[in-house]
């Protein structure tokens, strides 16, 4: 393998292991929350604030090992299928996130906010209204990265608010400030981000502890089960049943 492959998994796994090891608290009260919530039949909702940051809400919704119980909101405006630089200026757009929250009616369970920046307008805004319509709020965030941003960047919010210190729960992905972890010779950009890996690590962190929680509880966690494994779709359907199409469909 080449340097720069044998850097980035270096890097890759010192950064899971940083998260294991400093993160465990904050997973523990996550999870709790996220177990209480099922447990009163309310859903986790969940939603990338932008970009690739959509990715974490894929993570978590209809996935092999996943819980079921999960609402993804996975609003167009950001998503990179419509434009990268659409993407970017609708992040940026102050009251854009309240409208989604507006438009996917989301009111009751917990929230589950993931965005590695944890600056930007669309992101802030989600966190902000969760707070006052009083759902509990749980961040994916890097502290690092955010607080290395300048004040007036044009990616913030007008605020200048982080997503770390406005959520209920913030659990720190460890991204470094750059994303991108790899220097090659001749070159002056890195190469190789790690926002997705790191965020998707946390959040089957949150998944595996939920379960544990409802387990030692004596209750069963609504799982998905690969649908490409024999006998699955049935297992599926039953959760269906339990948690119906209209309960995830807003749009």
């Amino acid at each position: 393998m080449s340097d720069g492959i044998i850097a980035y998994a270096q890097t890759v796994g010192e950064l899971l292991s940083t998260i294991v090891k400093e993160e465990e608290a904050a997973v523990g009260r996550a999870a709790r929350l996220m177990a209480d919530t099922i447990a009163t039949d309310n859903l986790i909702h969940v939603i990338g604030t932008g970009g690739h940051s959509n990715m974490g809400a894929y993570e978590m919704f209809c996935r092999a090992g996943g819980l079921r119980a999960t609402n993804a909101i996975l609003d167009p405006g950001t998503l990179l299928s419509h434009g990268t630089r659409r993407s970017s200026l609708i992040e940026r757009t102050p009251g854009y996130g309240v409208a989604v929250m507006e438009a996917y009616d989301v009111k009751d369970g917990a929230l589950i906010i993931v965005n590695a920046y944890g600056i930007n307008a669309m992101t802030i805004d989600v966190a902000l209204e969760a707070r006052k319509r009083g759902l509990p709020t749980i961040g994916v965030t890097s502290r690092e990265f955010s607080e290395q941003v300048p004040s007036d960047h044009p990616a913030r919010h007008p605020s200048g608010k982080n997503l770390c210190d406005n959520v209920d729960i913030h659990v720190d992905c460890h991204m470094p400030y750059g994303d991108a972890v790899v220097s090659l010779e001749g070159m002056e950009a890195k190469v190789a981000p790690v926002s997705t890996l790191v965020n998707s690590f946390v959040l089957n962190l949150l998944v595996i502890r939920t379960c544990e929680h409802m387990l030692a509880g004596g209750v069963v966690p609504p799982v998905w089960i690969s649908s490409n494994v024999s006998g699955a779709d049935k297992i599926n359907e039953a959760l269906n049943a339990r948690y119906p199409r209209e309960r995830f469909d807003f749009m």
